[in-house]
């Protein structure tokens, strides 16, 4: 009986053993690498698509935690804490405030788990500060350059756009968070691209809407009540505040007959391009959620085995080995069909 009762208790604590290695050392329970992933706030729609396309690319590669930072930088400081204390083998942080990237990266470097940023692009200095920070996302300028240009071609293309006969482009401006890089960039390369083409411009208003749909209409309403009908085109920095100042125009009389303003977006979103096909929105810009997605999860693999991501092992082209940069696309009326 004695003999029996060692033997178990000899089991048990080899089974104990077994379980306690297997939940270490940052491998999942599929022996996959085990990667943390904190967006800014989970229902924010283009990192939502980043997110499913995150989930989707780290299947058979990698166990990946993906958490909500609520965005809240504190809430989300928290949560890079939180991985480091699980001894992931590698982080990816949608930062909620860009400029906060250098304590992540401090504390990365610390404990020795490489980072790829995602979407927000920190600042050059900090991300220079360790070789094993990473930055995928996009080139917020050209984003902002293709929305001028799709403004443009609508102008030239249509005179009776010009509502007062002036030869001045009356606009107003949907704007994301104040300082935001990608706000700040789009907002000044749209214009900047349309009087390029050698279209005066004269801004009637511009106003924060949090990248939010709900606040988008909201502030294109009192657009409409300071300005009528003397505007002659939106634009917003995201879909989601260009469909919420469609909304607004609707409620307006807009899109009935031929009362229009053409609205342009940023993020090609599935909303916004059904915006398109019903011929609301003029035109957006893809913002390739699924590529940034995808390429984030072939960083975080490739780091997580202890190797230097290079364009061979990713995939992707790795400019000054720390950006991936992923081109933004025009989508049109014609196009999106």
């Amino acid at each position: 009986m004695k003999k029996i009762s060692i033997a178990l208790i000899a089991g048990v604590m080899a089974v104990a053993a077994a379980g306690c290695s297997s939940s270490s050392g940052g491998a999942g329970d599929s022996g996959t690498p085990k990667a943390g992933v904190a967006i800014y706030k989970f229902d924010d729609t283009f990192m939502s698509g980043v997110r499913a396309a995150i989930s989707s690319a780290a299947e058979g590669k990698l166990n990946v935690d993906i958490v909500d930072s609520q965005n809240s930088q504190p809430t989300q400081n928290d949560k890079v804490d939180l991985f480091i204390t699980k001894k992931m083998k590698a982080m990816a942080i949608n930062p909620v405030d860009r400029t906060a990237a250098g304590v992540i990266i401090d504390k990365a470097q610390a404990a020795d788990i490489p980072v790829v940023f995602i979407n927000r692009e920190p600042l050059a200095d900090d991300l220079a500060k360790w070789d094993k920070a990473y930055f995928v996302g996009a080139k917020a300028e050209e984003s902002g350059t293709i929305q001028g240009e799709i403004v443009v071609d609508y102008w030239k293309a249509h005179p009776e756009a010009d509502k007062n006969g002036d030869g001045v482009l009356q606009y107003v401006m949907l704007k994301g968070e104040p300082g935001h890089q990608d706000a700040e960039l789009r907002t000044k390369f749209s214009i900047q691209a349309i009087e390029d083409a050698g279209i005066k411009v004269e801004k009637l208003g511009e106003d924060t809407a949090m990248w939010d749909r709900v606040k988008g209409q909201e502030k294109m309403a009192a657009f409409l009540a300071s300005n009528g009908d003397k505007i002659e085109a939106v634009l917003a920095n995201n879909d989601d505040m260009a469909l919420g100042a469609i909304e607004a125009l609707k409620a307006a009389g807009y899109f009935a007959g031929d009362k229009y303003v053409p609205v342009v977006g940023v993020d090609a979103t599935d909303a916004g391009k059904q915006a398109l096909k019903d011929g609301t929105m003029l035109g957006t810009v893809l913002n390739d959620a699924e590529n940034q997605g995808k390429a984030t999860v072939e960083l975080l693999s490739v780091l997580a085995k202890g190797e230097t991501p290079t364009k061979e092992n990713t995939g992707y082209d790795i400019t000054d080995g720390k950006y991936v940069w992923i081109p933004y696309q025009k989508v049109t009326q014609e196009s999106v069909k």
